[in-house]
């Protein structure tokens, strides 16, 4: 894993006491060691956690043989055994150790840097600095598993794993962006290429961006792509899968058994993440029969549980794990020990996030670093094959927008609307197990407010949105909110489906800027890495070349991954309703949390601050603590931006 840090400044500077604390702020990333190195105005540090070659050749910032290339890595290339044995094949290389970084190395120094990204297969994020051109490029991996943020500040071009090294260097001036906070607030993260500060931006996915040493204080060239998931829509749909069924599921497994077998390569312990359900159930399953075919030990699982039954799902995990005979471990955990990891999140996750189940995923992946430095895990599936419960909405409610007046539509919601939310509640309730939902009331209303917009892509927009009007609540918001691939940004290649539309976007936005966000810092706080085997990108290309009926069937998502893993696990132990990765912070808001939210949401507080309108986070806090709405999401985003200001504040004044 690891992490990388750096800057570029022409300027007479003293590098290494400059690049000693923003190292510092990444020691987490990278406890085993640490690197500098020097060119000029170009700094570049490093910071390793060590996974392969754990012998000092594999040691960052790495110099290419040919001495024209340095190196600072963060990630895995998985392929790069094969990657070695092609340029071993085209002529003499010369070699010091095993690490996938001096394969990198040679893989520019021969076919050149857009040649050699299209190559590696793996979760990466690097900067490399050309000797001989005087050019420093910035590149991450297709899918955005790893971090990259860069941006001028102060004349100097800074660049850094995460935030905080950023705010290490003397240079720094931060700020918060009305534009990116108001995407926070609707989102309840940050999404590319914006961060929380002004000037500062995260890398897109599957690009790469180069600055030449003379390059004017203030410039940014944009990022250039060398893949792009729009491209690959396009192929799947130029070249469809035209197989059987039984043809496609052989595939599938194939495909994701050598995504996994990858993977599995570590000269560390590894282990997986087991929650019971389908994505992290068939990664193990296929972890365990390679290891039982190798004649390894068996994989070593974790998942964390709760004593509230609505949220646990350890039970299932455990009976997954029986079946498939890993060596599993469930820790339970007290909503005390949940609520103890709400004062780090600030700092964990270094710019306001407020997906609850962050505090779920630092724990699993504290427990899992108990015993092993890598873990699998099995994020993806939904955003490939159609898993999540509001893709429902491609059905019948995207039929009914697309085709029904919207003057109808509107009268038709106020109608849902002019029902209380309890009785909703109580009618639900009456009703078959089967088809009881949570919180009826809150999302029968939404719905009647997601019925009101114009058409399917507003909707999912709006179905996507904790706070769906930003502009009200977030002060300073002069040019209004900014476009993202839900409002029109990144355009998609036409004629898609509505389904096809909501995975493509959730891949190109929620699952970089959520999910993996999510995954990531949790686990590189504790010096854990992750990887994710059904991000391989070249089982994302495979996935989208499948009929759409091969991802989502009969109302119910990830049918070809649920084939695969019938054939390793049964169908009793998976089948259930789902219950997410989460905890109850509506509950705990208006119990144990209390007084921790209402000093943050104190009115005379947010007026001095400056940031937010009081009278919206107020309303929507009496609505909560009344119980006369569930407004858990919107308030969560609300407290982590404020809870994330006041840390930033007091270790560096803003």
């Amino acid at each position: 894993m690891c992490g990388l840090a750096g800057f570029l400044d022409t300027r007479e500077i003293a590098g290494e006491p400059l690049i000693a604390p923003m190292l510092e702020a990444l020691t987490h990333r990278g406890p085993d060691d640490a690197g500098v190195f020097r060119d000029a105005g170009l700094v570049l540090g490093h910071r390793r956690l060590s996974v392969l070659d754990l012998s000092p050749e594999g040691h960052q910032p790495m110099v290419s043989a040919c001495g024209r290339y340095v190196m600072a890595f963060n990630g895995e290339v998985y392929n790069h055994a094969a990657l070695r044995e092609a340029l071993d094949a085209e002529g003499p290389t010369s070699w010091r150790g095993h690490s996938d970084t001096e394969v990198m190395l040679a893989a520019v120094a021969r076919w050149g840097l857009e040649a050699a990204l299209g190559r590696f297969v793996g979760m990466f994020a690097f900067a490399l600095w050309d000797r001989q051109a005087r050019r420093l490029s910035l590149a991450r991996d297709r899918l955005g598993e790893k971090p990259l943020y860069y941006g001028w500040q102060d004349g100097v071009f800074l660049f850094a794993s995460e935030l905080k090294a950023l705010r290490a260097h003397p240079a720094w001036r931060g700020g918060v962006a009305p534009g990116a906070l108001a995407l926070f607030m609707r989102h309840g993260f940050v999404p590319a290429p914006l961060s929380i500060h002004p000037g500062i931006y995260k890398l897109p996915p599957g690009t790469w961006l180069t600055l030449d040493e003379g390059t004017s204080p203030g410039a940014l060239p944009a990022p250039s792509p060398y893949w792009s998931l729009s491209s690959v829509i396009e192929a799947g749909r130029a070249a469809p899968f035209a197989g059987s069924e039984q043809e496609a599921i052989d595939a599938l497994e194939r495909h994701l058994g050598e995504a996994v077998a990858l993977q599995r390569v570590a000269d560390v312990p590894l282990g997986a993440f087991l929650s019971g359900g389908i994505d992290s159930s068939v990664v193990v399953a296929l972890m365990q029969s390679q290891a039982r075919a190798l004649g390894q030990e068996p994989v070593r699982t974790y998942t964390i549980g709760f004593h509230e039954k609505a949220y646990d799902e350890a039970g299932h995990a455990e009976a997954v794990a029986r079946h498939l005979g890993t060596r599993h471990t469930a820790l339970y955990v007290s909503p005390e020990d949940a609520q103890a990891v709400i004062p780090r999140l600030p700092w964990l996750y270094d710019e306001p996030f407020a997906d609850v189940s962050q505090i779920p995923t630092y724990l699993v992946c504290a427990l899992a670093r108990r015993e092993v430095t890598v873990a699998l895990s099995g994020d993806g599936g939904d955003e490939l094959f159609g898993g999540y419960e509001r893709y429902r909405l491609a059905g019948a409610p995207g039929a009914l927008v697309e085709q029904v007046p919207a003057s109808l539509r509107r009268l038709f919601g106020r109608t849902l609307s002019a029902v209380p939310l309890a009785a909703w509640d109580a009618l639900f309730a009456r009703l078959p197990a089967r088809l009881r939902v949570k919180r009826a009331g809150d999302r029968v209303h939404k719905l009647a407010q997601l019925l009101a917009e114009a058409d399917f892509d507003a909707v999912y927009r709006g179905a996507m949105s904790h706070w769906s009007g930003p502009e009200a609540l977030v002060r300073g918001l002069d040019s209004g909110e900014p476009l993202t691939v839900l409002s029109g940004a990144g355009g998609l290649p036409p004629s898609l489906s509505r389904l096809q539309r909501m995975m493509a976007r959730d891949t190109l936005m929620y699952l970089p800027d959520d999910i993996l966000v999510k995954v990531d810092r949790a686990a590189m706080a504790v010096s854990l890495e992750t990887r994710v085997p059904l991000l391989d990108h070249r089982l994302v290309e495979f996935a989208w070349s499948l009929p759409e009926h091969y991802r989502r069937r009969d109302g119910q998502g990830k049918w070809l991954l649920r084939q695969v893993l019938w054939r390793h696990v049964p169908r009793a132990l998976i089948e259930r309703p789902k219950m997410g990765f989460g905890v109850p912070i509506g509950e705990w808001l208006r119990g144990p949390l209390r007084d921790w939210a209402e000093d943050l949401l104190d009115p005379a507080r947010l007026a001095r601050e400056g940031y937010l309108a009081p009278e919206p986070v107020r309303r929507a806090w009496a609505e909560h603590v009344s119980g006369a709405r569930n407004r858990a999401y919107p308030l969560w985003n609300v407290l982590m931006f404020q809870s994330w200001l006041a840390a930033v504040e007091n270790r560096s004044g803003g």
